[in-house]
């Protein structure tokens, strides 16, 4: 596997529990908290008072434009709570779908509006989210103002009057003294920033459950559509299944001009010297004739090497166990090969299979530095496994462009997944997973 050494990941050196007051993260969700009271009072309000003007004004011909117009800027409104959320929570949520009119003009659009799942999931998420953000906004606030000024209850203690040696005034029970209002004793005000910072050490991980209830609404009333997201995942799998199989055809005319062509070509003009010296020098020509056929078959071999590359006869006749096996004997590493399979899986998906692991093993012969290597291939479910070991100095990463960026790509194109598990100084394990049925 490619090597990419680095400095080992350092540990902070404050734990997260003690870090977490005091981070950017739990100031910003804070903030998220207490922007959500009053921007849910104008969502909620503004979306019901559009919905019952409108339902109430349906016998009318106002009413229908009346509550397009309402889920319309009910739309617009959670672009405000999107941009919020990016900003404050760090979520990276789409924008939906636009709306999509049947007919051209402001009918068109009416219909457009009424019809979207979008424009409804926004109107739930403003009578939804009110009550939830006023809840919100009472118990991070109750419990922030009260953490900080417990903690911090030596600096402001002095505000609370205190009423010293003046006889007829008891605060305490002991007639003729009287202490105020204040906790002064030192062991009073241990107990009180003790709890202030027990209490201050809570509040981030409370806050950050309650944005959490945040995240779920977001994503799931103002993102887009599970199916319109599907269908963005559908388009990005094809320009990658396009691009993959444009970069196979160049390198497969890259191949055949450079090799088997180029031999040809030389072939055809040694023959045809062969040819001419026939007659005059029978010898030069026998001997340019054997030369010639040398080259046929070391042509001949990069044919079946490059169908070899396009799609293994082996494959198609006898399945992954006997196509593994053969890649696994052209590794420049000893390689046990474990097949375990009940039937044979898509052909498509089968074809994958054998190309990931072909490349997994070319990986391991070039920069693995590896003793040994291992393939094992099962069926987990409705999922084709696959699984390549070596123990080799390790340092594998998927990430950037590297080769194994690629397969992860190729892999994610038809809804797989590539695991790479590469410590530095090994051993290396990448796991694959496809769907059994393409």
């Amino acid at each position: 596997m490619a090597v990419d050494h680095g400095s080992p990941a350092r540990r902070p050196l404050v734990p997260p529990v003690l870090r977490a007051p005091v981070e950017g993260r739990t100031w910003r969700e804070f903030g998220y908290l207490m922007l959500s009271l009053p921007v849910g009072v104008v969502f909620f309000s503004y979306a019901l008072t559009m919905f019952f003007a409108g339902v109430g004004l349906l016998i009318t011909f106002l009413g229908v434009p009346l509550l397009a117009v309402g889920l319309a800027g009910c739309r617009g409104l959670g672009h405000v709570e999107r941009a919020r959320a990016r900003a404050l929570l760090g979520m990276d949520i789409r924008d939906p779908e636009p709306v999509r009119g049947g007919k051209p003009g402001l009918m068109g659009w009416v219909g457009g509006v009424l019809k979207s799942g979008v424009s409804w999931r926004h109107l739930v998420y403003a009578l939804v989210h009110f009550p939830w953000a006023a809840f919100a906004f009472t118990v991070a606030l109750a419990f922030w103002a009260t953490a900080w000024s417990l903690f911090l209850y030596p600096l402001w203690q002095w505000v609370f009057p205190r009423y010293l040696d003046q006889p007829g005034i008891s605060f305490t029970g002991d007639a003729g003294t009287g202490r105020g209002f204040a906790l002064d004793t030192p062991f009073e005000i241990g107990v009180t920033c003790a709890v202030g910072l027990v209490l201050v050490l809570a509040t981030p991980w409370l806050v950050r459950g309650l944005t959490s209830v945040d995240r779920l609404l977001v994503a799931g009333l103002l993102g887009p559509s599970r199916m319109a997201a599907r269908v963005t995942e559908l388009e990005s799998d094809r320009g990658v299944v396009v691009d993959t199989a444009a970069a196979d055809l160049r390198r497969i005319e890259r191949d055949l001009h450079d090799g088997a062509q180029a031999r040809l070509v030389a072939l055809a003009m040694d023959l045809g010297l062969a040819k001419e010296k026939l007659t005059e020098d029978p010898r030069a020509a026998a001997r340019m004739v054997d030369e010639a056929h040398g080259e046929v078959k070391t042509a001949l071999q990069e044919l079946r090497d490059l169908a070899r590359g396009i799609h293994p006869a082996v494959l198609t006749d006898r399945g992954l166990d006997a196509a593994l096996s053969a890649v696994a004997s052209r590794c420049t590493v000893p390689v046990r090969v474990e097949v375990d399979l009940p039937a044979r899986p898509a052909a498509a998906i089968e074809g994958i299979a054998y190309f990931t692991v072909s490349e997994l093993l070319q990986n391991v012969s070039k920069h693995s530095a590896a003793r040994t290597a291992s393939v094992d291939v099962w069926r987990s479910r409705d999922r084709l496994m696959l699984q390549v070991a070596d123990d080799g100095r390790g340092g594998a990463d998927a990430s950037g462009g590297s080769g194994l960026a690629g397969l992860a790509e190729r892999l994610d194109a038809v809804d797989g997944v590539l695991a790479v598990d590469s410590p530095v100084g090994g051993p290396t394990t990448v796991t694959a997973e496809l769907p059994w049925r393409g």
